[in-house]
């Protein structure tokens, strides 16, 4: 970069000899013969800086908005050293990775206003040897003297320049530029060329790496924020601005949020503890404000602690407990798993419901899915779920029968079960989504009175515990027998039945939708094979008739099993009459003359119908009667 003090009359000398004659001299610098050559090829005059190739205004002014970071930090830094500037009569230019001027700073560049060369191309094809050129060409800083320059104009002064990197990229070029002889040493010039190079570097890159640290605390789901002894907010990441908006804090223009002013229980908070040294960790913290009251799991660091010991700040990262609950919702697979679009069927029955399920889906109301059992109530839970507005949210399913009242209670509801141990229900997990209520008939009616409650009043609370915590939450509710039956009798609580029958779906029984069968078999066999990665196989006509004119008191998981069991079971693609079990895995031999829980599976796949069951396991209905009064079933 530094290069010995050459004379200038020699230096013409070499020029004019290779202007003239095309003879290189053996003195001249490589890079400088070298960039002399490609001037010479590429036709560059040598009187006067070509200018005319240049970016449009608009263009001009996208760039300098592009690259504003740059602009602006040589710009202030060029303002500090202006009077030394004009008094060595000195020029800075930024150019891009395109060779093009984005700004001219300090004085006159070779007598030519910012206006002018600003937006100028000034690359080794249109304006030759400059140090600008050699820089960019061998990605170093180059010392330059005034002769060694292509066009004659620019041969008074002497010109450094050098390249800018930021995290290994070539980005720009800065030069400084004596425009006459400078009285500056040559090294003194240089050094202060190193020095803006440096000083610019090394702001870009840290922009940079702030830059990607806020991206990546943008993307984060937890709110981040760096506070102040006096309860000031210096930096607030994405999440933590919405939320600080939410509470009414003041941001704006030299005015930064004060957690004090908003916050009313700031100084009983982790981070007021947080000045005294004291760190937390994923604490549960209650946060009471103007507008509402914030559940959060917040850990608060104290940070750079002074000689005196005293922290002077605190970094703070909270996550709404909402928000937590919904993201372990997600990675616990409590997500839809059907659509609409995957309950399959075309008759004007099944199309009516499925229409209804699609509007239905829509509205804010809480869900009661009717019918018996097997017709495919959870499917269109799921699918009614999926296609709601909350469908980011959870869905939580919940079987009312498979506990005991007690355990069913806490499971809804929460526990608490001492001051620090505390569990949420699946109400507070269903939070922003839907809770699936299945067999809601079995709903003992003390628990159906609280869950009326909480769902009319919006809010609940754990066993165990008085805190009130916001609800929001949709009911799916499901059920095998008519609930209003149910509530008439007084063996469903009425309260609960109003809030989920707003909306009613009555899912048909399969025997009733027997049109729809040949398209249910196809799509069964369709999921099937999709599911375990098999070849898919074919129904024969004459087998997917049998399964059409059957009863199905299963109704579609009926259907469903049939055909695992034959997919499965048979050999080949091809599935015909003789590969259908109508009793699913259930094979119709003599085992269930010893088996009470074959025979149990046999007559469930019956319906409990002896006729049906007869013709199933091919014998008659005297022997089967035997048979029920061995194993204590009624007959129908």
């Amino acid at each position: 970069m530094i290069r010995e003090h050459r004379s200038r009359e020699k230096l013409q000398s070499y020029y004019a000899k290779f202007v003239d004659s095309g003879m290189m001299d053996p003195n001249v610098h490589p890079w400088v013969a070298d960039s002399w050559q490609k001037s010479r090829t590429f036709g560059v005059r040598t009187e006067n800086m070509y200018t005319g190739n240049h970016v449009s205004k608009e263009e001009l002014e996208k760039l300098q908005k592009k690259h504003k970071l740059a602009v602006d930090y040589l710009e202030k830094l060029s303002e500090e050293i202006r009077e030394f500037f004009q008094k060595y009569n000195l020029s800075l230019l930024l150019i891009d990775s395109d060779c093009v001027v984005l700004k001219s700073y300090s004085l006159p560049y070779y007598q030519m206003t910012p206006g002018e060369i600003e937006g100028v191309r000034v690359g080794i094809e249109e304006v030759g040897t400059s140090s600008i050129s050699i820089a960019y060409e061998h990605k170093a800083p180059f010392w330059l003297f005034g002769p060694e320059m292509w066009v004659k104009e620019c041969q008074m002064g002497d010109a450094c320049s050098a390249p800018i990197f930021i995290g290994g990229e070539f980005c720009y070029v800065i030069t400084l530029v004596a425009v006459e002889q400078s009285e500056i040493p040559q090294d003194a010039m240089i050094a202060m060329l190193l020095t803006m190079k440096h000083a610019l570097e090394s702001h870009l890159e840290q922009a940079l790496r702030i830059k990607a640290q806020e991206a990546i605390l943008d993307a984060t789901p937890f709110a981040v924020y760096h506070v102040m002894p006096g309860g000031e907010v210096a930096y607030a990441n994405k999440l933590g601005l919405t939320r600080l908006e939410g509470i009414g804090a003041k941001h704006g223009e030299g005015h930064a949020p004060n957690l004090n002013d908003v916050v009313m229980n700031y100084r009983h908070t982790p981070i007021y503890k947080g000045f005294r040294g004291i760190p937390s960790y994923n604490k549960e913290v209650t946060w009471i404000t103007q507008a509402k009251t914030y559940e959060d799991i917040t850990t608060v660091v104290p940070l750079e602690r002074d000689m005196d010991q005293e922290v002077i700040s605190v970094v703070a990262v909270s996550m709404p407990i909402e928000d937590l609950r919904m993201l372990v919702a997600h990675a616990a697979g409590y997500t839809a798993k059907y659509s609409l679009n995957s309950m399959v069927g075309e008759g004007s029955t099944f199309a009516t419901m499925k229409d209804k399920a699609g509007r239905v889906a829509r509205n804010k109301h809480h869900v009661l899915i009717q019918g018996e059992a097997g017709t495919g109530k959870q499917r269109m839970a799921h699918g009614i779920h999926q296609a709601s507005a909350r469908a980011a949210g959870p869905l939580i399913s919940l079987r009312c029968g498979d506990a005991t009242p007690e355990l069913l209670e806490q499971e809804i509801f929460g526990v608490a079960f001492d001051p620090e141990v505390s569990h949420q229900g699946k109400l507070e997990l269903a939070s922003g989504g839907t809770l699936f209520m299945d067999e809601i008939e079995k709903l003992p009616k003390t628990i159906a009175v609280m869950l009326a409650k909480a769902l009319t009043e919006g809010n609940t609370c754990r066993i165990g515990e008085k805190v009130e915590r916001p609800l929001d939450v949709r009911i799916i509710a499901a059920c095998d027998s008519d609930l209003k039956r149910l509530v008439e009798r007084g063996l469903f609580e009425k309260s609960l039945y109003e809030l989920v029958s707003k909306s009613v779906i009555r899912v048909p029984a399969l025997r009733s939708r027997r049109e729809d069968i040949p398209r249910l078999v196809e799509h069964i066999i369709s999921e099937l094979a999709a599911q375990h990665q098999m070849e898919t196989k074919v129904v024969q006509p004459e087998t997917v008739e049998i399964l059409r004119k059957y009863d199905w008191p299963g109704n579609v998981k009926q259907l469903q099993s049939v055909l695992e069991y034959a997919f499965f079971n048979t050999k080949g693609n091809i599935i015909g009459p003789q590969d259908i079990n109508l009793m699913g895995d259930i094979k119709p031999d003599s085992k269930w003359k010893e088996d009470r829980e074959v025979f149990v599976k046999a007559w469930q796949a019956a319906g409990g119908n002896v006729s049906r069951l007869a013709n199933l396991l091919n014998v008659s209905r005297v022997t089967l009667y035997r048979y029920l009064k061995k194993y204590g079933l009624e007959k129908s």
